[in-house]
């Protein structure tokens, strides 16, 4: 007599609204067909009292979550956690984010990769030209709120074009710089060893003939207006006119993937990635996002639950081979970050005058 199918426990807790876009009955039934069972995580109710769970999939902030977690994991030790919130705030601080990739050792024969120059500015109206220029930036920047913690304000972000748009700044913000792009961006999704790449429109390139005529600055969000099974589909891809966009080499792109999910324990992630105008084979990543939208992703509910039965079943090679995160300290201008011990000593802050602000946000 054949033997039932053992059945795993998914527990998720995560925000309405990403709970509406990831958790689809297509993912919950073909997770099912595997032996899957992906079950609500009731934020209102203690998490001790809820499951038992084999897997505990999350995406919500708070010391009071870090505790249910903690305290879940030491009375339930064989369940696993994806991903630890020590992991996860890494990518809350937009210097510390991309400073992992700064730390990444990889073979660049393909290519060559790196990040932007940025700097933390924390009095907008103390900015001048000659800071930039020492800071290696020149207009137009783009300027990004401190904070990455997935919030509407966090994604609030302007294309300066000159010091009267950087009056209108409400610090702190980070500055980076703006490389032109040919107006396209490369999104890496990252599920445990699984890697794809797909393309996006992105801001047009920004010539020095009419910098000068532009307005001070320019607000810009993500085009995310176009529902999954547009941007699955190749008219998509015709009418944003990105046919002609050759992809990165995979290869390339996946040892990147492999570095930073090393480098940040983390096993659900996204990064974005631009290529350098000014040289043809060099990268930029510009960004990087835990627990993307991943519902825009093609076959997305194939590749998660793949990634589930992996993880339930210790498949993932992964797991097994992360090592305990070395941060080191940025040469740059840098904030706190949580995502080093306190035995590795503070990061350096920016040398201008940090002060108390609210929300740090653009207005």
């Amino acid at each position: 007599m054949e033997e039932p199918l053992k059945r795993y426990g998914v527990g998720y807790a995560l925000a309405p609204k990403k709970r509406a876009s990831f958790i689809q009955l297509s993912l919950v039934n073909l997770a099912k067909e595997r032996g899957i069972d992906l079950i609500k995580i009731d934020a209102d109710k203690p998490l001790i009292d809820q499951g038992p769970f084999d897997c505990v999939l999350h995406k919500l902030y708070g010391d009071d979550w870090k505790r249910q977690l903690k305290d879940y994991a030491s009375q339930n030790p064989h369940a696993l956690i994806i991903d630890s919130p020590e992991s996860i705030e890494r990518l809350h601080n937009r210097i510390s984010m991309l400073q992992v990739v700064t730390e990444l050792e990889i073979d660049g024969q393909m290519a060559s990769f790196g990040i932007p120059k940025q700097t933390v500015i924390y009095d907008a109206k103390m900015v001048s030209a000659l800071y930039l220029e020492n800071e290696g930036l020149k207009f137009p920047v783009i300027a990004k709120p401190l904070v990455a913690d997935g919030s509407a304000k966090s994604h609030k972000m302007l294309l300066v074009f000159n010091k009267d748009g950087l009056r209108k700044l409400k610090p702190p913000i980070v500055l980076q710089e703006f490389v032109n792009h040919g107006a396209v961006i490369f999104k890496v999704y990252v599920v445990g060893d699984y890697v794809k790449c797909v393309k996006r429109k992105s801001l047009p390139d920004v010539t020095e003939d009419n910098l000068g005529r532009l307005e001070s600055y320019l607000s810009f969000s993500q085009v995310s207006n176009l529902n999954t099974c547009e941007k699955n589909d190749d008219k998509y891809y015709k009418l944003m006119n990105l046919d002609d966009a050759e992809l990165p080499p995979l290869s390339f792109l996946t040892d990147i993937a492999r570095g930073l999910r090393r480098a940040t324990k983390l096993h659900l992630f996204n990064f974005d990635v631009i290529r350098d105008n000014r040289v043809g084979n060099r990268y930029l990543v510009i960004d990087i996002n835990y627990f993307p939208g991943y519902a825009k992703m093609p076959n997305y509910e194939s590749v998660l639950t793949d990634f589930f039965w992996d993880v339930l079943n210790r498949n993932d090679k992964g797991i097994e081979s992360l090592t305990k995160g070395n941060c080191k300290k940025e040469v740059r201008v840098l904030v706190g970050n949580n995502g080093c011990g306190e035995d590795e000593g503070a990061l350096p802050v920016s040398p201008i005058k940090m002060e108390d602000n609210e929300d740090p946000i653009l207005v």
